[in-house]
């Protein structure tokens, strides 16, 4: 193994990850509770942000738990709205009405998490 060739290797797993993250699919399930004002705005906030940070290539599935009770048994859901991304793996959670964008961006791994500021040298 060569030293000289890691900085490489290492440079171009990370664009193969970068182009994976940039083309994968995502398959999201939101869960609500009827048209409340809350799960309105869930719905709302959610389909701006797909639509801007995942056009053509999201999958976005709305689930009124008033309606399909089971489902909301099965994933164990505590609380509405929550949001599932099921895929691509790992599986994450959001609750809430979904207005956190950054937060919403960074648990999709569709933002980076800014790195803290080195203090300014004197």
């Amino acid at each position: 193994m060569k030293n000289s060739d890691a900085p490489a290797d290492d440079l171009a797993a990370l664009e193969a990850a970068a182009a994976a993250r940039d083309n994968a699919r995502y398959v999201l399930r939101l869960y609500v509770t009827g048209t409340t004002r809350h799960s309105a705005r869930a719905i709302v906030n959610i389909r701006e942000i797909c639509e801007e940070h995942l056009k053509g290539r999201y999958e976005l599935e709305i689930v009124d738990i008033s309606q399909h009770p089971t489902l909301a048994e099965g994933e164990q859901i505590i609380a509405a709205p929550t949001l599932i991304k099921q895929l691509p793996l790992p599986l994450r959670r959001f609750i809430g009405d979904m207005s956190q964008t950054e937060r919403i961006l960074l648990g999709l791994d569709l933002r980076e998490m800014k790195s803290p500021r080195p203090a300014p040298a004197h």
